[in-house]
């Protein structure tokens, strides 16, 4: 009886170590960043259009989420990661480029946050700015789908 509750636990605990570690691939981790990165966007888009007045923790938590993700996001790119993912191959093949894109965005989440844009025109201003970093990047290294 003890042998089966052992191998019936090994077995709980290999399924749940199995997903934990697909959720750490390059692919999960970077899809992850970028959603939060969306959220942000949309935190920032929502009171930006009047759709949510304006908070400031909101907007400073959003700017933060950009960079600090942002600023990661490159680096969950290593060869061979390029299966099963929306990431264009020109990622690998232009590296450089795609990697002073990212910085960019960075550096101008920054510049923003440290400006911190105080009522909802300010929103929208810093929303134009970072829509440009991100529109740029998509158009050459995210896949249509």
């Amino acid at each position: 009886m003890k042998l089966k509750t052992v191998a019936a636990a090994t077995a709980i605990l290999c399924l749940g170590f199995t997903a934990v570690t697909a959720q750490e691939t390059p692919v999960a981790k970077r899809e992850q960043m970028m959603k939060q990165i969306g959220g942000a966007v949309g935190a920032m888009g929502a009171i930006a259009k009047g759709e949510k007045p304006y908070d400031k923790a909101v907007v400073e938590k959003s700017l933060t989420t950009i960079s600090t993700n942002i600023k990661a996001f490159p680096d969950q790119f290593p060869e061979g990661s390029q299966a099963n993912s929306s990431a264009a191959p020109a990622i690998w093949e232009n590296n450089a480029d795609f990697r002073a894109k990212a910085a960019k965005l960075g550096s101008d989440a920054d510049t923003i946050l440290a400006s911190m844009p105080a009522d909802q025109a300010a929103v929208g201003k810093a929303m134009q700015t970072l829509g440009a970093s991100c529109g740029g990047c998509h158009q050459t290294y995210r896949l249509k789908k």
